[in-house]
């Protein structure tokens, strides 16, 4: 781009940060991927007294255990307000937090809760994330924090500045919510016043978090009630068609996700500024994100509002390319996304990606098959690489389903066996040529097919896996960081 053409993008990306009333981008680095390693873990799955992960002090003890385990990436699945069936992928709003994120005990440090408040009964503390039973202990306590910060007045700066500063989504998202707007408002403010010493923390820590995009939003949602003009709808606002995926290995049905698909020629009309505005609010929050099902980019699968599976739909196009110049421009910078190129993949998904030197995945549970793609000598230097994604069955899982020819071929890489297949699985990954190293925290613990995150195509029992801290020992962070640095993958 000559200098002229990239003054004149950024004067246009500065007058349309005037005309959203939000804070600039920060500006992406260089190098948003140096040679590092990381681990996936949803925020959902921290250990916590109160029944579901949360921003407080077990997410900042991860934090620390990952400097400890020389892991210079946080992954998590999608933060916002969580949807049906307890999915971080069906979310209320694209911009919002989930307010069960919040932090109970850095309620308590602000004065807004007492501590007596906050001992819960120690059932929330055991097995898996309790949503449920998490919201019904946690709601009145941050209904009660509210009301506390109401009578406590004096100044209001930072507060009144936030709102300003994200009312372009936070506005419509409190009037969808319903009820006291305000109240709603107090709680994102406290999710971003929370977020922002998580990620404070982690910097300080040279961690970096990468957060995760779904591609689609759900029918009911902040964002469809408010910008109607920028998805197919009918005229009762009801969608005409819905998203999903074809058949293929994990359904013979194909999956029916049942969003809206976006009315691209909108979008075009305004330069995709929701879209803009979207991973701006994204780059806020972390050092980079994954677009789920990038693919949607250049094709998505339409299937006919009535059908009850995704068999009868069909392929549509989309403006991949043009929507990413203008998130480009925006970011003005190495874009730091990745991109979830898995599924339909076709060279022409490739090659836009490639245009934006963006890394895509590679994972090794589908690597040693004979030829295949994802094999950890195939995967090039710009790629994500993963034992397994949280849509995969655990390492331990995934030996005990595949096929001896595959086990075959797995010991012959990389001399393990069954006990210890996790970990020489990882291992394969560290190696591998790809800049960027993710493992799952089950598959660093090596735990079975219990602890499985997600089985796609099913619509509950997800999501509820979490982590105990004994599991986090001082004895896994020193063999974790002995691979980081035979691998050349310490943070620098």
């Amino acid at each position: 781009m000559s200098e002229d053409r990239r003054k004149g993008a950024r004067r246009a990306t500065a007058a349309g940060r005037r005309r959203s009333g939000r804070r600039k981008v920060d500006q992406a680095p260089a190098n948003p991927f140096p040679r590092l390693a990381g681990a996936l873990l949803p925020l959902a799955s921290l250990p916590s007294r109160h029944g579901v992960g949360d921003l407080g002090p077990e997410a900042h003890h991860f934090i620390a255990w990952c400097a400890e385990a020389g892991l210079g990436w946080w992954q998590m699945l999608p933060v916002g307000p969580i949807g049906p069936g307890d999915s971080p992928y069906s979310s209320s709003s694209a911009f919002a937090g989930e307010p069960l994120y919040l932090s109970l005990e850095r309620l308590v440090d602000d004065g807004l809760l007492a501590s007596t408040d906050v001992q819960a009964p120690t059932a929330l503390a055991r097995g898996k994330v309790q949503y449920g039973a998490a919201r019904a202990f946690k709601e009145p306590r941050l209904h009660e924090a509210f009301h506390r910060w109401l009578k406590r007045g004096g100044s209001r700066k930072a507060y009144d500045t936030f709102c300003a500063d994200a009312a372009t989504w936070l506005d419509p998202y409190s009037h969808y919510v319903g009820g006291d707007h305000e109240s709603t408002r107090f709680l994102q403010y406290e999710f971003q016043r929370q977020w922002t010493a998580l990620r404070d923390g982690a910097r300080a820590a040279q961690v970096r978090l990468m957060g995760d995009v779904p591609i689609f939003v759900g029918a009911e949602s902040a964002d469809v009630a408010a910008h109607r003009e920028l998805f197919r709808l009918d005229a009762h606002g009801q969608p005409t068609v819905l998203t999903g995926c074809p058949p293929d290995a994990y359904s013979a049905d194909g999956q029916l996700w049942g969003h809206p698909h976006y009315a691209w020629d909108a979008h075009k009309k305004d330069s995709f500024a929701w879209w803009r505005r979207r991973i701006a609010r994204q780059l806020e929050l972390f050092d980079a994100a994954r677009i789920d099902h990038f693919i949607g980019f250049h094709h998505a699968w339409e299937v006919p509002v009535g059908e009850r599976t995704a068999r009868n739909g069909k392929w549509g196009r989309a403006p991949g390319r043009e929507l990413l110049e203008a998130i480009a421009r925006e970011v003005d910078g190495a874009l730091p996304l990745v991109a979830e190129d898995l599924g339909a993949v076709t060279d022409e998904v490739l090659a836009l990606r490639d245009t934006f030197h963006l890394p895509g995945m590679r994972v090794l549970q589908w690597g040693f098959g004979q030829g295949s793609y994802h094999a950890p000598f195939r995967c090039p230097e710009n790629a994500v690489i993963y034992p397994g994604t949280h849509d995969n069955d655990t390492v331990q899982g995934w030996w005990k389903s595949v096929d001896v020819h595959t086990k075959q071929r797995f010991r012959a890489f990389t001399g393990g066996a069954a006990a210890t297949a996790h970990w020489d699985m990882w291992r394969a990954a560290c190696a591998a040529p790809a800049h960027t190293a993710i493992v799952q925290v089950q598959d660093l613990v090596g735990l079975g097919r219990i602890a499985r995150t997600n089985l796609p195509g099913t619509p509950s029992g997800n999501w509820s896996w979490r982590v105990a801290r004994r599991e986090l020992s001082r004895t896994l962070a020193k063999k974790s960081r002995e691979l980081a640095l035979a691998t050349d993958r310490l943070p620098r």
